[in-house]
């Protein structure tokens, strides 16, 4: 996201005497607001912590559940009706809209950049400007998605962040008020969001993910009055050739995928064995690319000669080799081979449904999910084995040694990753019978989802 501001860690303590355990505490030299302390974490690179005697006010403690906000000069809405409100009936109001949280259990308050965990936090704050703070609840949003609601009571915006997550559990995002402007230094363009700090991992999971799928910050710009054809994401452009691949019968598609030495093929060989014609990407890969076919002519122009063998076949480890650490180079090599497995693809797959109809088909694809494929099919399965055997397996296959096989493996989405994306999962990592078991009742499992979609069209 590249923020300008390191996220806080923000802490309430049940006793006061808490902050001396925290290393590298700062306490307040004179009265402050609980804005000039988040402003000195996030931009000073500082531990700060304050009990009720450090605040100039009631008004930033009473918002955090250290004291009650006084009946008098406050909530009745005489501070409010002086600058704020119109008259002290609209302050009283105002008070009564602020969310607060509970008095009585907490006794001070620490905070922290979340980058050197010195506690481990209630809740993290996060200043990021409207662009930035949109890819952040994408990111919130990718997996269990939900509508996200936003609040703004004015000044005391710290209430709508800090308080309304604490009593919600939900990110709260507001827009920083007049007095975190003046005296917190938030900027023109600053946003707020506090997040529980469980929500963190969950934040940072889906900006990985749109990231990979080309969401990124700074956001480039396609030009107002371009033709956006070719600037838009993939999906647009590809829902004309969804309709040819679902296509109007009862076909069902189902994606096959994993990760190296999982033992995809070992599995979707005991399906094909049952009736599930495949379509291998990985066969599809090398077909496209053989002699003087377009995409050899484009790779061999790029790349050079070089990456040929003396049979003017592709030399594919030394191609490996030059893209591997190459994000730049490896995008172009895809854009030459992935466009020609697509065009395959459909080919061989219009193929086996014109001749039946009702064909359960497996399309075997590696890398499935960093491809961003998961959208053409019915079903996703993912063939799962744990990392550690994984390693032993690709070490033992490609004769490496086992920190090279991690180090490939870490190159892509973790297996445990990809099986949140799948809807059925095959564990292969004990007997090939116990596997076969699986896949059987897998089988079943289909051909009851494939008369499900065939009765829900004819209902339609």
């Amino acid at each position: 996201m590249r923020l300008k501001s390191f996220p806080v860690g923000f802490k309430m303590l049940e006793k006061k005497e808490e902050l001396d355990a925290i290393p590298f505490m700062r306490r307040p030299e004179a009265k402050v607001s609980l804005c000039q302390l988040i402003t000195q974490v996030r931009s000073n690179d500082w531990t700060v912590g304050a009990d009720l005697d450090n605040f100039l006010s009631p008004l930033c403690p009473s918002i955090i559940g250290l004291t009650e906000l006084p009946s008098e000069g406050f909530m009745d809405g005489t501070f409010r009706s002086i600058v704020w409100t119109k008259t002290r009936k609209d302050g009283a109001k105002y008070e009564q809209g602020i969310p607060r949280m509970p008095v009585g259990k907490y006794e001070a308050v620490a905070m922290a950049p979340l980058v050197y965990n010195p506690f481990e936090p209630d809740i993290v704050l996060i200043y990021a400007n409207p662009s930035q703070m949109m890819l952040l609840i994408n990111a919130l949003q990718f997996e269990d998605y939900e509508v996200m609601q936003f609040f703004s009571v004015g000044e005391s915006s710290c209430s709508d962040a800090i308080a309304r997550c604490y009593l919600t559990g939900k990110p709260s995002m507001t827009i920083p008020c007049y007095g975190e402007r003046r005296y917190g230094h938030a900027q023109d363009e600053d946003l707020v969001m506090a997040l529980p700090a469980e929500k963190m991992e969950k934040a940072l999971a889906g900006l990985e993910v749109l990231y990979r799928r080309g969401i990124r910050y700074p956001i480039s710009y396609a030009g107002a009055e371009s033709d956006l054809s070719s600037a838009y994401p993939g999906s647009y452009g590809q829902m004309s050739q969804l309709e040819v691949i679902r296509g109007t019968d009862s076909r069902l598609l189902i994606g096959v995928t994993g990760s190296i030495a999982t033992g995809k093929s070992t599995v979707a060989s005991m399906l094909e064995e049952l009736g599930a014609p495949i379509i291998d990407f990985d066969v599809l890969a090398h077909e496209v690319v053989e002699p003087d076919l377009p995409a050899w002519k484009d790779i061999v122009a790029f790349f050079g000669e070089q990456i040929l063998q003396e049979d003017r076949s592709l030399d594919r480890q030394r191609l490996s080799d030059i893209v591997f650490n190459d994000m730049v180079k490896r995008k172009k090599l895809e854009s030459f081979i992935h466009p020609r497995i697509q065009e395959k693809f459909i080919l061989q797959l219009l193929e086996i449904t014109q001749k039946d109809p009702e064909a359960i088909v497996q399309v075997v694809i590696p890398l499935l999910i960093e491809l961003n494929l998961q959208y053409l099919f019915d079903n996703l399965l993912v063939v799962h084995i744990p990392q550690e055997m994984q390693v032993k397996r690709l070490s033992k296959r490609d004769g490496i040694t086992e920190e090279t096989a991690l180090n490939i493996l870490q190159s892509q989405i973790s297996i445990d990753e990809k099986v949140g994306y799948a809807e059925y999962v095959v564990h292969n990592d004990k007997t090939v019978a116990e596997t076969r078991k699986q896949v059987e009742k897998l089988w079943q499992t289909l051909k009851e989802a494939q008369k499900a979609k065939k009765d829900s069209k004819l209902a339609s």
